[in-house]
This record gives structure tokens, C-alpha cells and sequence, in this order.
């Protein structure tokens, strides 16, 4: 039989999650199988997975006619559908959870990307979404935007465990480890128990190589008369995402040496994992493991999309390298700075979060419109 690779990350002390959810899966099988024999210990969900879970899936209808037969609006016929997968996948991980110590078996839903922006929305939407769904697995993703973080700090008080999502740069990871932390004290001051919360900060990456690459492209194209300079250029290609990924695993290391973070451990709070997202490789020219191969590490989680899932159990090379290659990966960085490469990783990274955000609400909207107009063929005349 052949190696599935994927088994054996764990003993690098890395989860891997799948990046997708929809009810074929559940209904099939498949998603059981994946947990109990495939090595995957956790689900990401968001707006465009539901968008091509649901979007023409007749699986749904019957919940949908139900909904209308109800009276319901399309916003909680959406959620019903939705909720109901959430629930039945946080059941089929339940298993994990227990038996991870709550490190694992999570499934994380995200609240409407159009409140990304607003704080007091999003902290009332994650409460409703908790207590709705009514799974102790349940992780709340909210974006890390500049108003999610409150919200982050807030929902974590509150006693919920939450994914912050769509990370780019290593600043904003580290805002959203210390919404973490000022969240875990809020609690401690207020004599709850900190010890079952859990987190993970969601940090993208194909999506930042994707965007620097194209960058490069444009230099090239016009023309480089400087071999040396043309070499520069194509050595940054590929590589920044992996690198910056690298880059905020060392500041990981500095939050949990931290006194503030050492007082909160001794009181029972688990450590918020870095999650490795956007993990399929954009890029044909590149090694389609790539973004699983070179980041397995310590206290770390892969959310995979399928078909990388399938790569990775098949021709993996797994390896602890998430340690490697970290002077080379402040150097790479800092290189960006070079006048002839001249590329401004905070603009990057700005964009990426604009973008990201609208990837989205894209999507959102469209399964919106989608339902509306079967709404209409499935309702009574």
C-alpha cells in the first residue's frame, strides 16, 4: 500500500485541516473517511466554498422549499443551510476534539464578509453564530482588519473560539495575537476560565507570491538590460510567501517566550496556532506541494484545499523546515527594498486585505442571488 504522506506531518507536531465543506461530502462519507484514515483533524469554511457547495446543488433543495414553505428570508434560508453542514461537521470532529485535548477537531465558519469593517456587527454576528450553532468545536472566523481586531479581543473574553482570518503581513499577525492575549486577560480579570479557548491566526500565502510575481513580470517584460539585475528579480519570484511565512513564525516564538503570555499559560490558555492558508499553488512553473512542504513545523496547522490534499498524500516530502533558512528569509525580504527590485511589501499586503475581502463578499452576494432565483422555482405558485 502506498505511504499517505499526510500522516505523517502530525509528528512534526503540525495539524492539517481541509479547506472545504459541503454536504456531499458529509452525506457521502468522504469527510469521515478524510478524518479517520486521511490524517485531516479540522475543517475552513468561507463564503466561496458555500458559494460552490450550494449554487445549482439540487442536495439542497429540500431545505431551501422547506425554508420558503417557512417564510423565511433568503439571509436565513443562507444560514440554515449553512448552519445545519456546520453543525453535522462539528459532530463528525467531535471525536478529534476530545481526543486532541480540544487541540483539534474544529470547524470554522465565517461571519458575513460585508461587516468586515464593523466592529460592533461583527462581535454581535459571532455571538449569534456561536450560540446558533451550539457546538463547543465551533471556531468564528473574523477578518483581520483593523475593526475585526476588537472584535477578536472581545469574542475571545466572551468565551468563543475564533480563526482570524485573511493575514498578510507579519504585523498584523502580531495585532492579532495581542487581541488574543488582551482578550485571554479581559477573562482572567474577570475570574473565567481561559482554558478551553482556542485559536488560530489564518496567514495566507499563494495569494502574496501570486501578486509579487506579477510585479516581477511587468519588470521583465519591459526589459532588464542588467544580467545581474534580471537575476535579482527572478530570485525574489516564488519565494516571498514562504519567507514572510517563516518571518512570523519567529515572531510566534517571541509571543509565547513573553511574560504576559507565560503568566496566561500557567493559568491553562493553549497557544494560538499560526494556520497556513491559501496553501494551493497558483503557479503551474512551481512544485504543487510547496506551500505544505516548506512550512510543516511545530504547533502549526495547514488548512488544504482538495486536490493539494491529494498531491501532498501522494508525493509529500515531509520534513520539519519551518526552521530552516531563516536568515535567508529575513534577507529575502529586506531585499524588496533593493532599488532594483523595488517592491513595497506594505502596499502588497494592503491590496491583498482589500481584495481578500472582496473575494468574499463576491461570492456571499452571489450565492445570495442564486438562492433568490430558487427561491422563486421552488415556491409555490
Amino acid at each position: 500500500m502506498a505511504t499517505n504522506h499526510l500522516l505523517e506531518i502530525k509528528q512534526y507536531g503540525q495539524s492539517i485541516w481541509i479547506d472545504n465543506l459541503t454536504r456531499d461530502m458529509i452525506q457521502s462519507g468522504e469527510l469521515q473517511d478524510l478524518v479517520e484514515n486521511q490524517g485531516i483533524s479540522g475543517i475552513t469554511s468561507n463564503p466561496a466554498i458555500f458559494e460552490k457547495a450550494i449554487a445549482g446543488n439540487v442536495i439542497y433543495d429540500a431545505d431551501i422549499e422547506a425554508g420558503v414553505r417557512a417564510g423565511l428570508p433568503i439571509d436565513k434560508i443562507y444560514e440554515s443551510l449553512v448552519f445545519a453542514d456546520i453543525r453535522n461537521a462539528c459532530d463528525l470532529l467531535r471525536p478529534v476534539y476530545e481526543a486532541s485535548n480540544r487541540v483539534d477537531g474544529y470547524v470554522s465558519i465565517e461571519v458575513p464578509p460585508t461587516i468586515a469593517h464593523d466592529t460592533e456587527a461583527t462581535i454581535t454576528e459571532a455571538r449569534r453564530y456561536f450560540q446558533e450553532i451550539g457546538r463547543e468545536n465551533l471556531m468564528i472566523k473574523i477578518p483581520g482588519t483593523k475593526p475585526g481586531l476588537p472584535a477578536v479581543e472581545q469574542v475571545i473574553a466572551e468565551g468563543m473560539n475564533v480563526n482570524i482570518t485573511l493575514l498578510f503581513s507579519v504585523e498584523s499577525y502580531v495585532n492579532t495575537a495581542k487581541a488574543y492575549i488582551r482578550g485571554l486577560e479581559k477573562r482572567v480579570a474577570e475570574g473565567k476560565d481561559i482554558s478551553r479557548i482556542a485559536s488560530v491566526a489564518s496567514f495566507f500565502l499563494s495569494r502574496i507570491d501570486s501578486n509579487i510575481d506579477s510585479k516581477i513580470d511587468a519588470k521583465l517584460k519591459k526589459g532588464v538590460d542588467d544580467i545581474a539585475v534580471e537575476a535579482k528579480l527572478r530570485a525574489v519570484k516564488g519565494k516571498v510567501a514562504i519567507a514572510n511565512a517563516k518571518v512570523a513564525y519567529q515572531e510566534y516564538q517571541k509571543i509565547i517566550e513573553s511574560e504576559p503570555w507565560k503568566a496566561l499559560a500557567a493559568k491553562g490558555a493553549t497557544v494560538q496556532r499560526l494556520l497556513w492558508a491559501s496553501t494551493s499553488t497558483k503557479d503551474p512553473n512551481y512544485r504543487d506541494v510547496m506551500y505544505v512542504e516548506e512550512l510543516i513545523g511545530l504547533d502549526t496547522v495547514n488548512t488544504v484545499p482538495p486536490s493539494t490534499i491529494k498531491a501532498c498524500a501522494d508525493h509529500c516530502n515531509v520534513g520539519e523546515r519551518l526552521e530552516t533558512g531563516v536568515e535567508e528569509a529575513y534577507t529575502l525580504i529586506e531585499n524588496l527594498k533593493d532599488p532594483d527590485i523595488n517592491i513595497d511589501l506594505d502596499t502588497v499586503m494592503d491590496e491583498l486585505l482589500s481584495e481578500g475581502i472582496d473575494k468574499f463578499i463576491q461570492p456571499f452576494q452571489s450565492l445570495m442571488n442564486s438562492l433568490e432565483e430558487k427561491i422563486k422555482v421552488l415556491s409555490p405558485v
